[in-house]
């Protein structure tokens, strides 16, 4: 078998030679877990996609649900992962996912999995093979979909969205001289600098048992001819070959396939300087996003091998997930397109959005499970049991909580607590005080009594001006837009940060520091009116406060990046 496979060990001559360090070819980034099951048992897939929360709303749940599949009706594609790539750091990803894939195909093969892999442009390497003899031997299907043997750019559903990347560059991130010394090192070997693939990499085994095509109608064929109704893809690049090869998701989808992406076994060609101008693992998200809303749902690796999702070690992003269940300030605008903005470089942003037909459900709510960070904008609501007891769960394990304006008196049915929930339903009445710190008790006055509706004068609190959460925000440029809450007194866990005042009333604190009772940080802020978005000084405010409660360095400057074109219609 070695006769047809790649020498990776030429690809790490290359990188020791060019004094390239970090590949991780060899490495396991994981393991697999959960004992042995019979050949003849159910996977338990888990499927996630995006669901519109109502008709062109431009937001989504994120949903999951459970099949079974039948591991005799079901196909694995491995997609283009070739031996080497014109992208320096997209052949350091490919070999850093291989050993990972490869437990996968193995798993899945003992199983009675097929497996078809399809490394593009790459058959003659595979003359002779038995896996591509098999395929070969396969009968033309009689109801092959029209154009299957084609490049499939945009099915229509996508039509209802907007790409969420630029990939105009080819999307190559590779840094220039290092680019430039591969360039001409694939050169050396007598390899084409734009398109090196020989064959696909030696690390995935290939057994005489297997498929071996690039073709869609052979591949489609195969899959006719085994009763295959259940498809995974796998392998790179997820915004390029996985969507739109004639074996692609696209493709599958269209043609009535249950096709599934394994988002974690995957990757983007994306150049992090280009818009949105995130990280390029954050671009991965967005393209896997984009794909759950309008093309098929996506699985992990857990479904396969158990044990945990993989990651690239590069990938040290925080998980951020926003929840937001109010109406009157809007932040199911303002804070996914503050996020978008801000925070693409070092977290990996979910969005729970409140239920469209029933107030007191969030779908989705269960991601919080595997969140490091949370930013609650949540109104006056009781959830379901299960769901309420998801946000105790996570707040009992010490993580930490961010929360803006009315989150203070986020689960109480009424000002007073005396509406209470219907049965299978909870609130929690003593959140203020229990969590956020505070003691909200109303708005001071209303218009024309008081000051309800004039702006309000934010200034330091006493000792705060060395807080890492106030670092680079100038109070004199900060106005509260909305009406001055009433939250004195705080607990004496909390710390102020910054105090606001109207005229003729007592001076409120408009936000804080919190240590629950369980060792989790929290950040509070009564400010987040839609209009306090458009000041730069609130913006900062708010991402000093993301990376304080992460437990990350508040970073010194925010990166100048041209304008973020939001990605979804607001």
């Amino acid at each position: 078998m070695t006769t047809f496979r790649t020498t990776l060990r030429q690809c790490l001559t290359l990188l020791v030679t060019l004094g390239i360090t970090g590949f991780a070819a060899c490495s396991d980034s994981g393991s697999a877990g959960g004992s042995a099951t019979a050949a003849d048992q159910p996977f338990n897939m888990h499927l996630r996609s995006h669901t519109e929360t109502e008709p062109n709303s431009g937001r989504f749940h994120v949903l999951t649900k459970t099949e079974k599949w039948n591991p005799s009706r079901t196909a694995i594609v491995v997609c283009d992962m070739w031996d080497l790539h014109h992208c320096l750091n997209a052949t350091r990803r490919g070999g850093e996912l291989a050993p990972r894939m490869n437990q996968i195909l193995k798993t899945a093969r003992d199983r009675g999995v097929t497996i078809i892999h399809a490394p593009s442009s790459c058959m003659p390497a595979y003359k002779g093979h038995p896996a591509r003899s098999r395929a070969l031997a396969v009968p033309k299907s009689k109801n092959l979909p029209k154009d299957i043997g084609t490049w499939c750019y945009k099915i229509p559903a996508e039509e209802k969205g907007k790409y969420p990347i630029d990939q105009t560059d080819g999307g190559e991130d590779d840094d220039l001289a290092e680019h430039a010394a591969w360039a001409k090192k694939l050169t050396a070997m007598g390899r084409n600098p734009r398109a090196p693939w020989k064959s696909q990499t030696d690390l995935l085994d290939i057994e005489k048992t297997d498929y071996i095509s690039d073709n869609g109608e052979e591949i489609w064929s195969i899959m006719e001819q085994r009763g295959i109704d259940n498809v995974i893809l796998l392998g790179v690049h997820t915004n390029m070959c996985v969507l739109g090869r004639p074996f692609g998701l696209r493709q599958m989808s269209k043609n009535g396939k249950n096709v599934v992406l394994m988002r974690d076994i995957t990757d983007t060609m994306y150049n992090p300087l280009r818009a949105p101008y995130v990280s390029h693992f954050t671009g991965t998200d967005l393209i896997v996003e984009h794909i759950e809303k309008f093309v098929c749902p996506t699985v992990t690796s857990v479904d396969i091998l158990g044990g945990k999702p993989f990651g690239f070690k590069k990938d040290k992003r925080k998980h951020l997930v926003i929840v937001m269940a109010e109406r009157e300030y809007k932040t199911w605008q303002t804070l996914p397109t503050f996020a978008r903005k801000h925070l693409g470089d070092d977290f990996t942003v979910s969005y729970v959005f409140a239920n469209a037909k029933e107030r007191n459900v969030l779908p989705g709510i269960e991601v919080l499970d595997t969140a490091d960070v949370a930013l609650f904008s949540i109104r006056r609501r009781a959830l379901p049991e299960k769901q309420m007891a998801v946000i105790r769960r996570y707040l009992k394990a010490g993580k930490p909580l961010l929360g803006v304006r009315t989150t203070s008196h986020a689960f109480s049915l009424s000002f007073k607590g005396d509406k209470r929930p219907d049965k299978g339903y909870a609130d929690w009445l003593t959140w203020d005080a229990d969590i956020i710190g505070g003691n909200y008790t109303g708005h001071h006055g209303t218009e024309g009594k008081g000051g309800r509706g004039l702006k309000v004068t934010v200034t330091l609190a006493e000792g705060a001006a060395k807080h890492p959460i106030l670092t680079g925000v100038d109070p004199a440029k900060l106005i509260g837009n909305g009406s001055l809450y009433q939250t004195n007194p705080l607990t004496k866990t909390t710390t102020p940060l910054l105090i606001g005042s109207i005229p003729d009333n007592p001076s409120e604190p408009v936000a804080w520091t919190n240590k629950t009772e369980y060792g989790g940080k929290v950040f509070y802020t009564a400010l987040a009116h839609i209009d306090d978005f458009q000041q730069p000084a609130f913006n900062r405010l708010m991402v000093n406060a993301v990376y304080w409660a992460a437990g990350l360095p508040v970073p010194k400057k925010l990166p100048v990046k041209p304008k973020v074109v939001a990605t979804t219609k607001k």
